[in-house]
């Protein structure tokens, strides 16, 4: 290569290079100009939203102070309102405990003078007991009842008259609610009722079945007696035999047997063995039919197959000739609506009608009254205890604690006590009637009395010149003391004291 060229070569690149430096420091310094403009924007910028930040916040503050001061001046208005209402409260609180204090004081001074009048009072009356004693020279029992009768005395006119009123209001409301529902619950328990008696009469073919019933030197009769526990009565009554027994059961096996022996005939020691224990498996049979009967009669389901057992035996038991098992089922109709009517429990009031004389059926083998024996079976059967102090409570043995109780007691004297359902002799009628009659007649005033309505009622006519109203009233409650004292009679007795005076005057 030339050095011209070398030359010029070299040089191009000199002159290229600066050229190049020269364009590459222009750029640069072009770009550092816009760098630099560029900072400083983003530098203002950041400031500018410093300053909006730092005011933001600042006005955020001051909003946040404001919310703050008025929250607190409410918290302090609030505060400021209850201490005012609790002070207020206090106040009025301190007011009733003054009023309190001074009620009891007003109390205590009330009690001390009612105290101290009540000792005045007492001082007065043995003050004048002991006067009138020493005036009249009476013991001071004596003197007491002096006081009393010039006191009755005084007001007899008022207490009468206050004594009427009142029983006059109260029978008339209670007479006939009371018949009402007495009324309703009788007439849906309609019955007939036949007399049962403890002896039970055979009809046998002919006079010769005698002779073979008592048997060689009375072998037969002896085996049946002792089997059954009855006495065979054969007298001279034409081609009839008779059991007596008081236990219906063994009475009615020992008329099976008898029966199932007259029918072909045979009559020996082994065949009255058999005879009986076939009547005993029969009237077993029976007895249970009859406690299942019951209780579906009664609509009382669930009892106990043992329960139902000795309810059935009632069906062979008889009090006064009324059959108990027809009795008891009459009692749980009387008692359902009575328990009806009055809103009271209709299936305590059943159950209990149901086994309150349950006792009958085994009271010949237990000891004790009926009313106990019941009472006693209800608790081992796990009865509850209102259907227990029902059955309990029948005979009034304890006091009624129940509506139920009471409403098994009147059923019970309902269905005993109305006209031919029990027997009753003409003896103790009559004796009934004239014991009724002497003790009314024992008291001082009384004229004449009568018992009437079978024995239901007494009525009797005191002297008006010796008894006043307010002693016949007297009178009649004390008759009925008497009575309940000294009687035993079926349901209850009314005492009617009757006070006449008549003015007869003829006009000429």
């Amino acid at each position: 290569m030339e050095p011209t060229s070398i030359v010029l070569f070299v040089i191009s690149l000199v002159v290229g290079g600066g050229a190049g430096y020269t364009y590459r420091k222009v750029v640069a310094s072009k770009e550092s100009e816009n760098v630099e403009a560029k900072s400083k924007k983003i530098v203002e910028d950041a400031r500018t939203e410093a300053k909006e930040l730092v005011l933001s916040a600042k006005n955020e503050s001051l909003e946040l102070k404001e919310t703050a001061k008025k929250e607190e001046n409410e918290r302090r208005n609030q505060i400021a309102d209850l201490e005012k209402r609790l002070v207020s409260k206090e106040e009025n609180l301190d007011k009733k405990s003054d009023n309190i204090d001074k009620k009891k004081e007003d109390i205590e001074k009330a009690k001390k003078e009612t105290e101290e009048i009540k000792n005045g009072l007492r001082d007065i009356r043995v003050k004048q007991e002991e006067n009138l004693a020493k005036i009249a020279k009476l013991t001071k029992e004596k003197a007491l009842e002096k006081l009393l009768e010039m006191v009755e005395r005084d007001y007899k006119k008022d207490v009468l008259e206050k004594i009427k009123k009142v029983e006059e209001d109260v029978k008339e409301q209670e007479d006939a609610k009371a018949r009402d529902i007495l009324a309703v619950a009788i007439q849906r328990a309609t019955s007939d009722f036949v007399s049962e008696s403890t002896v039970t009469s055979i009809s046998i073919p002919n006079d010769e079945m005698k002779g073979r019933i008592i048997g060689r030197e009375g072998r037969n009769i002896q085996a049946i007696e002792k089997l059954t526990g009855c006495d065979i009565i054969v007298d001279d009554t034409p081609e009839t035999i008779v059991i007596s027994g008081f236990d219906p059961v063994r009475r009615h096996i020992c008329k099976r047997a008898l029966e199932e022996m007259l029918k072909d005939g045979r009559i020996n020691p082994s065949r009255i063995e058999d005879a009986v224990e076939k009547a005993k498996n029969e009237i077993d049979k029976e007895i249970k039919e009859a406690g299942e009967q019951a209780a579906f009669e009664a609509n009382i389901p669930g009892l106990q197959l043992d329960l139902l057992k000795i309810l059935g035996r009632l069906k062979f038991r008889t009090s006064y000739g009324q059959n108990v098992l027809k009795h008891t089922l009459e009692a749980v109709h009387i008692a359902s609506a009575l328990a009806a009517e009055i809103h009271a429990d209709v299936k305590t009031a059943k159950l209990g009608a149901l086994l309150h004389d349950v006792g009958k059926a085994i009271d010949r083998e237990i000891e004790g009254t009926h009313s106990s024996i019941s009472r006693d079976i209800c608790k081992k059967f796990g009865m509850s205890e209102a259907v227990i102090h029902a059955v309990e409570a029948h005979h009034q043995d304890v006091p009624f604690k129940t509506p139920e109780a009471i409403i098994v007691y009147v059923a019970d004297a309902i269905s005993a006590s109305r006209p031919g359902a029990r027997r009753d002799s003409i003896e103790n009628y009559i004796k009934r009637l004239t014991e009724i009659e002497n003790i009314a007649n024992s008291f001082t005033g009384v004229e004449k009395s009568f018992a009437i309505q079978a024995g239901r009622e007494v009525r009797v006519l005191v002297q008006p010149e010796k008894l006043d109203d307010l002693a016949s009233a007297k009178l009649a409650k004390k008759i009925a003391e008497k009575i309940e004292q000294d009687l035993k009679y079926p349901g209850q007795i009314k005492v009617n004291v009757i006070r006449e005076t008549r003015t007869i005057e003829i006009a000429k």
